[in-house]
């Protein structure tokens, strides 16, 4: 009893010290040393040169070409879906649901609606009840990992292609698409571990016979106005996804760019894309096991996956500057579009998607199962692209 007694007091002791110390030094004294230590290198000025500069040129020349991707492929996304082109995908699609992804057929529409858009598609779609009335409670959690695996697969694709690659970006998408295999699969493996009784129970009380796809045009409408409220419905939520995606770009980019590029050639000069190189230094490291799974030659592409994490959007916007540096080859666009497709950002959307659905605790499983899921998307998308090359 003793011994437990000192140790309660040594914990409320030092419970008591955290008090004194004001919430904002810790994130203070983060900001300060990191600031501190590229300055140190960089130099103060050229370090905040660099910064400004780098975000200058990202938002000019890459957030808007990402812009004008989005309005395009929303408008298409948008018109698909106005004339049946989403139904006629889902179900060719459909046959493929139950045996690889485990989920019932009504699942394609999901992945449909996620390629075309980005990941909270699978969430809005899953309010319906008259779509989660097919799935059983495992399996309706998985939508999770399912629908993320999709993600702005379209934008990242046409993105792909406007880099000049286009057998490569096919390649990726068969690597997420074994992705999301794994990431779903093992997703309802972690979830009926832990809930048992989930395998057996529905999602929602009510079952439904039939999900019937709502209409976006009055039938009175002719042909004409239909195409057209469709491409400009779809372009303005391509604004709308062109500008939420700016903070990302600029914000997670530039300093993923400062981590990853080095001086001038004349040195630190403040000019944009200048860094410190910490990123491909530490990739070095085990530059070995990276060079295996993924094929990367050189320890700067690593950069794109860690961005990835957060927003593929931001990973994207690194692709053009790799190329300029003569870092890109076939084999890197291929696992870029694989790991970018996959990941899409999941960090920072995984939390909200569980949290949306009602099953917040589950989060740390998805966020662990979609990890495994996204290697496993690069991996494939290097040996497959290694096998079409000796073709």
């Amino acid at each position: 009893m003793d011994k437990s007694s000192d140790i309660t007091a040594e914990v409320g002791k030092k419970a008591s010290l955290y008090k004194f110390i004001p919430t904002g030094i810790p994130c203070l004294v983060i900001v300060v040393a990191l600031f501190w230590y590229i300055g140190s290198i960089m130099g103060m000025a050229n370090m905040l040169n660099s910064i400004m500069n780098t975000a200058h040129d990202l938002l000019l020349n890459t957030v808007f070409y990402l812009m004008g991707i989005c309005v395009v492929t929303g408008a298409i996304g948008r018109l698909f879906v106005e004339f049946g082109v989403v139904k006629l995908l889902e179900n060719i699609l459909r046959p493929l649901m139950r045996p690889l992804f485990n989920l019932p057929g009504v699942a394609a529409l999901g992945a449909t609606m996620t390629f075309l858009s980005d990941n909270p598609a699978i969430i809005s779609l899953s309010q319906d009840k008259r779509f989660s009335s097919y799935f059983k409670k495992f399996q309706f959690i998985s939508l999770t990992n399912f629908g993320t695996a999709f993600g702005m697969g379209l934008l990242v694709m046409v993105f792909m292609v406007g880099q000049g690659y286009f057998k490569e970006p096919l390649i990726g998408l068969l690597g997420a698409f074994c992705g999301c295999i794994v990431s779903t699969r093992l997703m309802q493996r972690f979830v009926i571990k832990a809930y048992p009784n989930y395998a057996v129970e529905n999602a929602v009380d009510e079952m439904v016979d039939e999900i019937k796809e709502t209409e976006n045009a009055d039938a009175n409408k002719s042909m004409f106005i239909r195409v057209l409220n469709s491409l400009l419905d779809g372009g303005k939520m391509g604004v709308e996804v062109g500008i939420a995606i700016i903070p990302g770009v600029l914000i997670i980019s530039t300093l993923v760019m400062i981590l990853t590029f080095g001086a001038s050639a004349t040195g630190y000069t403040g000019a944009a894309y200048e860094g410190i190189e910490l990123l491909p230094w530490l990739a070095s490291k085990v530059n070995l096991l990276f060079e295996w799974l993924f094929g990367f030659h050189d320890p700067h592409l690593i950069a794109f996956p860690i961005t990835a994490l957060g927003a593929v959007g931001a990973a994207l916007g690194l692709v053009p500057n790799f190329a300029s540096q003569g870092w890109i080859d076939g084999n890197a666009i291929a696992v870029f579009t694989a790991i970018g497709m996959c990941w899409s950002g999941y960090l920072s959307t995984h939390t909200a998607m569980l949290d949306s659905l009602g099953y917040r605790e589950l989060t740390p499983k998805a966020i662990l199962a979609h990890t495994v899921g996204g290697i496993v998307a690069a991996v494939v998308a290097h040996f497959v692209y290694l096998g079409v090359s000796l073709i």
